[in-house]
């Protein structure tokens, strides 16, 4: 099973830039796919953003599309999200998850490994 480790949070004005890390050492990158998710305080856990390693290919919420980008590093089992022209609702905890599907999945029950999050604030 995947072991997940977040990194690349912190506090940012609004407009602002920040590239999240994820790092595997389980090694099911390019065995599973992945994806970020985001946790505002009282609000449910959402996706935002998920890649297929095989493909390539790329996926997006569309609160985030053309201002977030996702993509892997397979040599070094991490995947990264480049997050631009950030707003305070993208404010909260952000995970990386992998699933075992081929296909897009965007519940969180699909996903069967979660990384403990990195905290990403966005003052206005």
């Amino acid at each position: 099973q995947a072991q997940l480790v977040e990194s690349g949070g912190g506090l940012v004005q609004a407009g602002g830039s920040l590239k999240l890390s994820c790092v595997d050492s389980g090694r099911r990158f390019g065995r599973d796919n992945a994806a970020w998710f985001r946790q505002a305080p009282g609000k449910e856990r959402e996706f935002v953003a998920a890649i297929r390693f095989r493909s390539g290919s790329d996926h997006y919420a569309d609160s985030v599309k053309g201002r977030f980008f996702i993509w892997s590093d397979n040599a070094k089992d991490t995947v990264f999200l480049q997050m631009y022209t950030l707003k305070p609702e993208d404010t909260g905890v952000y995970y990386c998850a992998t699933t075992p599907y081929n296909s897009w999945r965007y519940g969180v029950g699909d996903y069967n490994a979660w990384g403990k999050g990195t905290q990403v604030t966005v003052s206005s």
